[in-house]
């Protein structure tokens, strides 16, 4: 993979957490990867491949950093809501 340099300025405070410059580089990376995410940008294949992780990974990462994941087409949600609906309906009361 093809890299490019950017100088970023950050607080003196984060050096207190004791994060060294390679730190500071992947956690950058991280979070422009999970907002990408996020935001519907880049697919979890994507995500994970950026971030040097199976898609199993990846997940586990989502889980830990407090982010949902959910890969539904619009015609799987569509028929995920079509069960529920379903169910609704054969309810015994």
């Amino acid at each position: 993979m093809q890299t490019t340099v950017f100088p970023i300025t950050l607080p003196n405070q984060f050096l207190h957490f004791g994060f060294d410059q390679t730190e500071i580089q992947n956690r950058v990376a991280e979070w422009l990867v999970l907002s990408l995410f996020t935001e519907g940008r880049i697919s979890s294949g994507k995500a994970a491949n950026w971030l040097n992780l199976s898609r199993v990974e990846f997940l586990a990462f989502l889980r830990r950093r407090g982010i949902a994941y959910l890969n539904y087409t619009p015609a799987e949600l569509a028929e995920e809501f079509a069960a529920v609906e379903s169910l609704e309906v054969h309810r015994v009361e």
